[in-house]
C-alpha cells in the first residue's frame, strides 16, 4: 500500500509502522482463527451451559470491537488511500457486516459474521497469491463456464426431444420439459448417480441406445470442458508463480547494484585516503630532510 505520509517523523507513520509489523498481523491471524472456531461452537447452544455462550459471546463481541478498531487505525494512517484496495473494502464491509445489531430483522447479517474468516484470504501470503491468480483467472472462467452452457442447452434440447414424450413418471420427471432436462444433464456432468439415477431409468423405458448420448455428453462437458478450469486455474498459478520469481530477481538485481555502488563509492574513499596518506608521508619525508640539512 502507498504510504500515507512522505515525513518518516510524523505521527502518522510511526502508526503505520506498528501496524505492519508482523506480531500485530499474527495476532489478528490468530483472532480471526479463534474467533470463527467460536462462532461455530456457538450453533450448538441450545446443548451448551448459558455460561459458556455468554462467555463465547463476550468473546465474539470483543473480537468486533478490535477489528473495528484495526479498520479505525489503518484508516487514519492511510486516509483515503486505504479505499483503493479491493482487499481493505472487503475487510470494511465484512467487519461492518459484524456491527449490525442484534434481532430477528438483522439474523441474516449477524450469521454472515462468519465471513470475517475469509480475511485469511488476504493476510495469509500463500493464500492471497492462490486467490489472486484465481481472480486473474475469472474472465477466461466465464467464457469456459459460456461454453459449457451452450453445450449443456443442445444437450438439454436433444435430451428433451429424445426422452422428454413418455409415460413413465421417472423420466419425465427427468427430461419432461427443458429446465428438467437441463438439471439432469448437470447430474449427468458431475457424474453423480448418472448411470442408475438417470442413464438406466431412460433405457429401460425403452431406448437401449441412450448410453451413447450420455457418453458422448459426459466426455465432452466433463472431461474436456470441466477440465479447462483446472487447466486455467493451474496456468493462472503458474504465471503468478513466475511473477513473483522475476519481481524476486529484480529485487536481487537491485540490492547488487546498490551495494555495488556503495563499494564503488567506498573504494573511491579508499583511493582519496591513500592519496592523502602519501602527500601526508611526503610532507614528513620533506620536513625530515631539511632538518637533516
Amino acid at each position: 500500500m502507498t504510504r500515507a505520509t512522505l515525513d518518516h517523523e510524523t505521527s502518522n507513520f510511526q502508526l503505520e509502522r506498528e501496524i505492519e509489523r508482523p506480531w500485530f498481523r499474527h495476532l489478528i491471524t490468530v483472532l480471526i482463527v479463534i474467533n470463527a472456531v467460536v462462532l461455530g461452537v456457538l450453533t450448538y447452544h441450545a446443548e451448551l451451559p448459558r455460561g459458556a455462550v455468554l462467555a463465547m459471546e463476550v468473546f465474539d463481541h470483543a473480537v468486533t470491537w478490535i477489528f473495528v478498531v484495526e479498520i479505525g487505525l489503518k484508516l487514519v494512517v492511510y486516509r483515503m488511500q486505504f479505499f483503493k484496495s479491493g482487499w481493505n473494502w472487503f475487510d470494511f464491509i465484512v467487519v461492518g457486516v459484524s456491527m449490525a445489531p442484534g434481532g430477528a430483522a438483522f439474523s441474516v447479517l449477524r450469521a454472515m459474521r462468519v465471513l470475517r474468516i475469509l480475511r485469511l484470504l488476504h493476510i495469509v501470503p500463500v493464500m492471497k497469491r492462490i486467490t489472486e491468480a484465481l481472480m486473474k483467472a475469472l474472465p477466461g472462467m466465464g467464457a469456459i463456464f459460456a461454453v459449457l452452457a451452450l453445450v449443456t442447452y443442445v444437450g438439454a434440447v436433444m435430451a428433451t426431444n429424445m426422452f422428454g414424450e413418455t409415460d413413465d413418471p421417472e423420466v419425465a420427471q427427468l427430461f419432461g420439459d427443458l429446465p428438467k432436462s437441463a438439471y439432469s444433464l448437470f447430474q449427468v456432468m458431475t457424474m453423480d448417480g448418472w448411470r442408475f439415477e438417470v442413464a438406466q431409468k431412460v433405457i429401460d423405458d425403452g431406448n437401449p441406445y441412450a448410453w451413447i448420448f450420455f457418453l458422448i455428453f459426459i466426455f465432452i462437458a466433463s472431461f474436456a470442458i470441466l477440465n479447462l478450469f483446472i487447466a486455467l486455474v493451474v496456468d493462472a498459478l503458474a504465471s503468478e508463480q513466475k511473477a513473483l520469481l522475476e519481481e524476486g530477481i529484480h529485487d536481487i538485481e537491485e540490492e547488487i547494484e546498490e551495494e555495488f555502488d556503495e563499494a564503488e563509492d567506498q573504494r573511491g574513499d579508499i583511493v582519496k585516503l591513500l592519496k592523502a596518506l602519501r602527500a601526508e608521508i611526503a610532507e614528513l619525508k620533506q620536513a625530515v630532510e631539511s632538518r637533516d640539512r
